[in-house]
Protein backbone atom coordinates (compact mmCIF):
# COMPACT_ATOMS: atom_id res chain seq x y z
CA UNK A 1 0.00 0.00 0.00
CA UNK A 2 1.55 3.26 -1.10
CA UNK A 3 0.84 6.47 -2.95
CA UNK A 4 -0.14 5.44 -6.46
CA UNK A 5 -1.02 8.71 -8.16
CA UNK A 6 -0.24 12.38 -8.25
CA UNK A 7 -3.74 13.09 -6.93
CA UNK A 8 -2.82 11.27 -3.72
CA UNK A 9 0.48 13.17 -3.45
CA UNK A 10 -0.97 16.70 -3.76
CA UNK A 11 -2.60 16.77 -0.29
CA UNK A 12 0.69 15.65 1.27
CA UNK A 13 2.53 18.44 -0.53
CA UNK A 14 -0.07 20.94 0.66
CA UNK A 15 0.38 19.84 4.27
CA UNK A 16 4.18 20.00 3.92
CA UNK A 17 4.09 23.66 2.83
CA UNK A 18 3.58 24.94 6.40
CA UNK A 19 6.71 23.35 7.85
CA UNK A 20 8.66 24.37 4.72
CA UNK A 21 7.70 28.01 5.31
CA UNK A 22 8.72 27.60 8.96
CA UNK A 23 12.13 26.37 7.78
CA UNK A 24 12.54 29.53 5.70
CA UNK A 25 11.68 31.76 8.66
CA UNK A 26 14.02 29.81 10.93
CA UNK A 27 16.80 30.32 8.41
CA UNK A 28 16.34 34.08 8.65
CA UNK A 29 16.26 33.91 12.44
CA UNK A 30 19.49 31.90 12.44
CA UNK A 31 21.10 34.41 10.10
CA UNK A 32 20.19 37.24 12.46
CA UNK A 33 21.43 35.33 15.49
CA UNK A 34 24.75 34.36 13.93
CA UNK A 35 25.31 38.01 12.97
CA UNK A 36 24.61 39.09 16.55
CA UNK A 37 26.91 36.35 17.84
CA UNK A 38 29.73 37.50 15.54
CA UNK A 39 29.32 41.10 16.65
CA UNK A 40 29.43 40.14 20.34
CA UNK A 41 32.57 38.06 19.83
CA UNK A 42 34.28 40.75 17.74
CA UNK A 43 33.42 43.45 20.26
CA UNK A 44 34.74 41.34 23.14
CA UNK A 45 38.02 40.83 21.29
CA UNK A 46 38.38 44.58 20.78
CA UNK A 47 37.63 45.26 24.44
CA UNK A 48 40.12 42.58 25.53
CA UNK A 49 42.85 44.33 23.53
CA UNK A 50 41.88 47.68 25.07
CA UNK A 51 41.91 46.09 28.52
CA UNK A 52 45.53 44.97 28.18
CA UNK A 53 46.58 48.54 27.32
CA UNK A 54 44.66 50.26 30.15
CA UNK A 55 45.92 51.16 33.59
CA UNK A 56 44.44 48.88 36.30
CA UNK A 57 42.24 51.61 37.80
CA UNK A 58 40.32 52.09 34.52
CA UNK A 59 39.58 48.41 33.86
CA UNK A 60 36.28 48.10 35.76
CA UNK A 61 34.01 49.43 33.03
CA UNK A 62 35.70 47.34 30.32
CA UNK A 63 35.54 44.19 32.46
CA UNK A 64 31.82 44.80 33.04
CA UNK A 65 31.26 45.15 29.31
CA UNK A 66 33.21 41.96 28.59
CA UNK A 67 31.12 40.07 31.17
CA UNK A 68 27.92 41.31 29.51
CA UNK A 69 29.25 40.31 26.09
CA UNK A 70 30.07 36.85 27.40
CA UNK A 71 26.53 36.45 28.77
CA UNK A 72 25.16 37.71 25.45
CA UNK A 73 27.30 35.27 23.45
CA UNK A 74 26.11 32.40 25.65
CA UNK A 75 22.46 33.44 25.23
CA UNK A 76 22.86 33.76 21.48
CA UNK A 77 24.54 30.34 21.41
CA UNK A 78 21.52 28.88 23.23
CA UNK A 79 19.21 30.61 20.76
CA UNK A 80 21.15 29.26 17.79
CA UNK A 81 21.10 25.72 19.19
CA UNK A 82 17.35 25.89 19.89
CA UNK A 83 16.56 27.43 16.49
CA UNK A 84 18.66 24.72 14.82
CA UNK A 85 16.78 22.05 16.78
CA UNK A 86 13.51 23.62 15.68
CA UNK A 87 14.68 23.58 12.08
CA UNK A 88 15.69 19.94 12.45
CA UNK A 89 12.26 19.06 13.85
CA UNK A 90 10.56 20.84 10.92
CA UNK A 91 12.69 18.91 8.41
CA UNK A 92 11.96 15.60 10.17
CA UNK A 93 8.27 16.56 10.20
CA UNK A 94 8.25 16.98 6.42
CA UNK A 95 10.00 13.65 5.92
CA UNK A 96 7.58 11.98 8.35
CA UNK A 97 4.60 13.41 6.46
CA UNK A 98 5.79 11.79 3.26
CA UNK A 99 6.59 8.43 4.87
CA UNK A 100 3.25 8.35 6.66
CA UNK A 101 1.47 9.05 3.37
CA UNK A 102 3.67 6.66 1.40
CA UNK A 103 3.05 3.72 3.73
CA UNK A 104 -0.46 4.83 4.72
CA UNK A 105 0.37 4.79 8.40
CA UNK A 106 -1.92 6.04 11.12
CA UNK A 107 0.59 8.20 12.99
CA UNK A 108 -1.08 11.55 13.57
CA UNK A 109 0.46 11.51 17.06
CA UNK A 110 3.92 11.59 15.47
CA UNK A 111 3.08 14.63 13.32
CA UNK A 112 1.59 16.42 16.32
CA UNK A 113 4.59 15.58 18.53
CA UNK A 114 7.11 16.76 15.92
CA UNK A 115 5.23 20.00 15.31
CA UNK A 116 4.91 20.72 19.03
CA UNK A 117 8.63 20.00 19.54
CA UNK A 118 9.45 22.32 16.64
CA UNK A 119 7.43 25.14 18.20
CA UNK A 120 8.80 24.57 21.71
CA UNK A 121 12.36 24.85 20.39
CA UNK A 122 11.35 27.97 18.44
CA UNK A 123 9.86 29.56 21.57
CA UNK A 124 13.02 28.77 23.55
CA UNK A 125 15.12 30.31 20.81
CA UNK A 126 13.03 33.48 20.78
CA UNK A 127 13.23 33.77 24.58
CA UNK A 128 17.04 33.58 24.36
CA UNK A 129 16.94 36.19 21.58
CA UNK A 130 14.84 38.56 23.70
CA UNK A 131 17.17 38.10 26.68
CA UNK A 132 20.13 38.91 24.42
CA UNK A 133 18.46 42.13 23.30
CA UNK A 134 17.92 43.09 26.94
CA UNK A 135 21.59 42.41 27.74
CA UNK A 136 22.55 44.47 24.72
CA UNK A 137 20.62 47.42 26.14
CA UNK A 138 22.33 46.88 29.50
CA UNK A 139 25.72 47.04 27.75
CA UNK A 140 24.72 50.23 25.94
CA UNK A 141 23.72 51.88 29.21
CA UNK A 142 27.06 50.86 30.70
CA UNK A 143 28.91 52.20 27.66
CA UNK A 144 27.12 55.52 27.98
CA UNK A 145 27.74 55.62 31.72
CA UNK A 146 24.05 55.58 32.51
CA UNK A 147 23.76 52.85 35.13
CA UNK A 148 20.61 54.60 36.36
CA UNK A 149 19.20 55.26 32.88
CA UNK A 150 15.99 53.49 33.85
CA UNK A 151 15.32 56.38 36.26
CA UNK A 152 15.75 59.05 33.58
CA UNK A 153 12.81 60.20 31.45
CA UNK A 154 12.42 58.69 27.98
Amino acid sequence: MSITSLAELVPVLQVAVGPAILISGLGLLLLSMTNRFSRAVDRSRILSRELREMPPEDRGRILSQIRILLRRAMLIQQGIILASASLLMAAILIIALFFIALFRLNAAWLIIALFIACLIFLIGSLVAFIRDVNHSLEALKLELGEENASDSPS
